[in-house]
């Protein structure tokens, strides 16, 4: 085996391991030390004296975490509810739905397979229905993707559910448009920002959306565990969390319940999101300053995002051309992941490759890890028979792991040639 190409110096804030090539930010996001170090500050703050820090500091903490998070996401500290994830996030929109029968609720192949579960789930018990918008992949621009939302709307349809960025294609959907045109159909819309904030720019009090969720563990590198779901105002009314606590029979003088039942929904580690903060202000701070952004926030923040999506054009770009493929989306489709679609075999052998065993979605992910050392995932989407892989670009990545990759991938394709 050849020696593994460096990281990035800016690795040296994660404590990834450095026998792996780790290209797959996206699937569950990576944290530096120095906000895993405040995630452990907050842990000890809590251990000391468990039943005064969540009667006394726990929904204070929460109220700072808001306001930092506000200032990120563009919105009011008061319509932000902090949970574990995106999934939940989606299946806590879904299960305050007033669905009826025929009710159709509108989505794409492309979103996460989770939150079409949590959909499928509600819809299943009113009567209503899961509706598919066909958004092609390779795709020629976003125009396509709003043209097949816009087809795929009915007067049965009561909500949408659209990626800000796709997991599986990874591809950045035009989210100010759908809202605003899905809008004009009398159509509400909830948006899966897993990956967005960090990746993209996010100004949820522009966007108009009814509903938005999104991670920060993945692209704003907070711990594992750290989301949010935006509820705009109007829909605040008798919305309430998948869990109830105490706290629902408890209302707060001058707060709403909205936030007095999200904040706290039962014993649970809630360091997680008392990071946020410490995460958005590190990246901003530290890491923008190391790209050359001149102050500090927004700025440094950009820097990030700049940086992050010129080497993922930059990484794809080398892929495609080892594997003599062509790139699936347009530049401007794309953030800090990039899905490509692999040559394919003739269908004899494509099924026998289907058919092999594999601990990740499919066996080349596997022969990737083992063989070669390098941590990125191989899969498909429903409907094709295609096999796509799927890079992340992360301050910590550096040009020579996707070379590398590149040269991975178009050895192991030579050997599954041969099965």
């Amino acid at each position: 085996m050849p020696s593994l190409p460096r990281p990035s110096p800016l690795a040296s804030h994660w404590t990834l391991d450095p026998s792996r090539v780790f290209l797959n930010h996206g699937s569950f996001g990576a944290t530096p030390r120095v906000v895993l170090d405040e995630q452990s500050r907050w842990r000890g703050l809590l251990e000391a004296e468990p039943v005064a820090f969540f009667v006394e500091k726990h929904e204070g903490v929460m109220d700072e975490v808001r306001r930092a998070l506000a200032g990120f996401v563009q919105c009011d500290a008061k319509d932000l509810a902090l949970i574990p994830n995106a999934s939940t996030g989606v299946a806590t929109v879904a299960a305050n739905l007033a669905l009826q029968p025929g009710d159709e609720i509108l989505i794409s192949a492309h979103e996460y397979p989770a939150c079409q579960n949590s959909l499928r789930k509600v819809a299943g018990r009113a009567g209503a229905s899961v509706t598919y918008a066909t958004i092609p992949f390779p795709i020629a621009g976003p125009d396509e993707v709003v043209r097949a939302y816009m087809d795929a709307v009915t007067s049965r349809t009561r909500l949408a559910l659209v990626s800000h960025v796709t997991s599986p294609t990874g591809l950045v959907l035009p989210v100010e448009r759908l809202v605003r045109e899905l809008a004009a159909r009398g159509v509400e819309t909830l948006v899966d920002g897993a990956h967005a904030p960090g990746m993209v720019p996010v100004n949820l009090r522009d966007l108009g959306a009814a509903y938005y969720t999104a991670n920060c563990h993945k692209w704003i590198c907070s711990p594992k565990g750290s989301a949010f779901l935006w509820v705009r105002p109007d829909k605040q009314t008798g919305f309430r969390p998948l869990v109830l606590s105490n706290n629902a029979e408890k209302p707060k003088h001058g707060r709403s319940q909205f936030l007095t039942e999200f904040d706290y929904q039962g014993t649970s580690d809630y360091t997680s999101a008392y990071s946020i903060p410490k995460a958005i202000e590190f990246m901003g701070r530290e890491i923008g300053s190391a790209l050359g952004a001149g102050g500090v926030g927004h700025e440094g923040w950009r820097a990030i995002m700049r940086h992050n999506h010129e080497l993922c054009l930059r990484g794809r770009d080398v892929i495609c051309r080892k594997l003599g493929i062509e790139p699936a989306a347009p530049d401007a489709m794309i953030g800090s992941i990039c899905t490509m679609v692999l040559p394919s075999h003739d269908a004899g052998r494509q099924a026998r490759l289907a058919a092999r065993p594999s601990k990740y979605h499919d066996a080349l992910q596997d022969a990737l890890l083992e063989r070669h050392r390098i941590q990125v995932p191989v899969w498909g989407l429903a409907g094709s028979s295609a096999r796509f892989v799927r890079i992340s670009a992360q301050v910590y990545n550096d040009i020579g792991q996707y070379e590398y990759l590149a040269e991975a991938l178009a050895a192991e394709l030579e050997i599954e040639r041969g099965m």
